[in-house]
């Protein structure tokens, strides 16, 4: 009974913090879409993001994050329950990004192999103008869904001067618009993620390029220290409840399993759900730099 009351009255104030976080940063990156921004810096920015503070960004920054849980919402007020995926299937479809992001950086090289870029021309990368155009698919989440004005990859539909669009949508009209079939697949690929995301909780975060985690360098001794920002686990208060990987939206499972110490998975997205839902007090604690915040 005291576990219930607890659940009932406390589970939702990270949650609700998150959101509230999701919904400034959509508004700051819609103002940034509107006045301009060097998009290769950006993109820098958000893997140093990555690099030193995990998938922070995932969980608290991310607009098609936002979408995705907004449809969660949706899906929770109507009382209809969330489907699982296997476990090998899960940590499989999370490994597809590394090989995704992979395919994506070497579009650029062929023009630097055959000469037709020289290293002096590198300056391109501020802007993404070519060869690196194709790097914009990294930034392919941030893409705020109303516009004021006509994104340069196009839009789905115009409604009186206000262009409707979606994350990914500009590159498909973009790179199939002589196909025929651009607008189709760009309307197909929204109402499968958009569907799927209905039932599977943050289901494209398990594809997503843009969200690839350098947890994998930690394992040099060199980087052992980064991420700064990590979830760690007080094992003796553990009891094995289960609740944290019931919880997780990404379906991590390495809270539970863990005995004790920092969870340096590269699957986490710092989202805290797990934290705020754990009925140990301080058992799962964030922490910066080894400081519980």
């Amino acid at each position: 009974m005291i576990l219930l009351i607890w659940v009932k009255y406390k589970i939702k104030k990270i949650s609700i913090l998150r959101y509230i976080t999701q919904l400034l940063f959509f508004l700051l990156i819609l103002y940034l879409s509107i006045i301009g921004v060097w998009k290769g810096v950006l993109l820098l920015v958000i893997f140093g993001i990555t690099l030193f503070f995990g998938r922070f960004f995932c969980g608290w920054i991310c607009p098609f994050g936002l979408y995705m849980d907004t449809v969660t919402l949706l899906r929770r007020y109507l009382g209809i329950p969330y489907w699982l995926l296997p476990k090998n299937l899960n940590q499989t479809l999370h490994k597809t990004r590394y090989v995704v992001a992979f395919m994506i950086l070497l579009l650029a090289l062929p023009s630097f192999i055959l000469g037709s870029t020289g290293l002096l021309e590198l300056t391109n990368f501020i802007w993404l103008r070519p060869p690196f155009i194709p790097y914009t698919i990294f930034l392919g989440p941030l893409q705020p869904i109303i516009l004021p004005w006509q994104p340069p990859f196009g839009a789905l539909f115009e409604i009186n001067g206000i262009y409707f669009t979606y994350p990914y949508a500009g590159e498909i009209l973009m790179y199939l618009q002589k196909s025929g079939f651009a607008l189709p697949l760009a309307a197909i690929f929204v109402g499968v993620t958009l569907g799927a995301s209905f039932k599977i909780r943050r289901f494209w975060c398990r594809f997503c390029p843009t969200g690839i985690s350098f947890a994998a360098i930690n394992r040099t001794k060199q980087f052992q220290v980064l991420p700064l920002l990590s979830l760690d686990k007080d094992g003796e208060k553990c009891t094995k409840c289960g609740i944290c990987k019931r919880v997780c939206p990404v379906q991590v499972t390495e809270i539970y399993e863990k005995k004790t110490g920092k969870i340096a998975t590269s699957m986490c997205m710092l989202c805290l759900r797990c934290v705020e839902m754990c009925p140990q007090k301080n058992c799962l604690r964030l922490k910066m730099a080894n400081k519980v915040i």
